[in-house]
């Protein structure tokens, strides 16, 4: 359903552990996974049995990744933009303050590249109090290193995850702080919104609920959990309509319009997820 929603028909379907069962019961779990997803968009995708412990079937689980799903173009000399999933102070306690190291960040590049000595912004950034109202400021820091997959490059491009060395104070990415937050190149990046207007597909049904569950509309002044790039947000309904809504949000978030927004709403207790929207402005 939440793929439908996203449009997204380029899927392969790996069935794992295979090692764990007989091949009787492998294969039943083959045939109950065709039927699942008869009648949806998956229905004709490829279903790969592996073993990721003993590396059984990964060639032909490559093959059908190349086969099914196209190589998405790269612009390196876009405007680089990377979604932070992590961030963390890597000094042990009791470093003496000559071998102190700056904050680390670590995400996904998704266009441009970083290289080291880049100067970089980091948006919404640090929250200040100020009137008695919490307040957003950037954050500008200089790449010192970068690393990806343990291994260290002089460029960090598109594609998997990367850990970039700044001269930030580690105080600020420790304990993953900066998740959520949006970095780039001083004046390129996308805007930063407390407010969201977005186009809006809800799906029929609860995704996750143990019953079937219909999907209402969207109310006035009902908390939804919004989650756009890597930044999750509560926001608050103000304007609602069968296929827009507006909201405000309780923290500000850093991104492009067009931007994909996966909506959850409180069913029994707990966030599910019940849409997708489109950012508008």
């Amino acid at each position: 359903m939440a793929l439908e929603l996203t449009g997204i028909k380029n899927i392969v379907i790996v069935q794992n552990k295979i090692d764990v069962v007989p091949q009787k019961q492998a294969i039943e779990n083959y045939k109950q996974i065709k039927a699942f997803v008869k009648g949806t968009v998956a229905e004709n995708a490829p279903i790969i049995p592996v073993s990721a412990q003993k590396k059984i079937n990964f060639g032909m689980l490559i093959d059908a990744l190349n086969t099914t799903i196209p190589d998405v173009e790269r612009d390196a000399s876009a405007s680089p933009v990377m979604l932070i999933a992590r961030s963390f102070d890597v000094n042990r306690p009791g470093s003496s303050w000559k071998e102190i190291k700056g904050g680390v960040i670590g995400g996904s590049l998704i266009r441009g590249e970083f290289r080291e000595g880049d100067e970089i912004e980091i948006r919404p950034g640090r929250q200040y109090i100020s009137e008695n109202k919490a307040k957003w400021e950037a954050i500008t820091t200089k790449v010192t290193s970068m690393n990806k997959a343990s291994r260290k490059v002089q460029t960090a491009t598109p594609g998997g995850l990367a850990a970039i060395g700044t001269k930030l104070d580690p105080s600020l990415t420790k304990s993953d702080t900066l998740v959520g937050q949006v970095a780039g190149i001083p004046g390129s990046l996308p805007p930063v919104w407390d407010k969201l207007r977005f186009e809006l597909r809800l799906m029929e049904r609860v995704v996750g609920s143990s019953s079937e569950l219909n999907i209402d509309p969207l109310r006035l002044k009902e908390p939804l959990m919004l989650s756009v790039g890597t930044a999750v947000t509560v926001g608050i309904v103000t304007a609602a309509k069968k296929n827009t809504a507006e909201v405000i949000l309780k923290r500000p978030v850093c991104a492009e319009v067009g931007s994909r927004i996966a909506i959850s709403r409180q069913v029994g207790g707990r966030w599910r997820l019940i849409g997708m929207g489109v950012l508008t402005e």
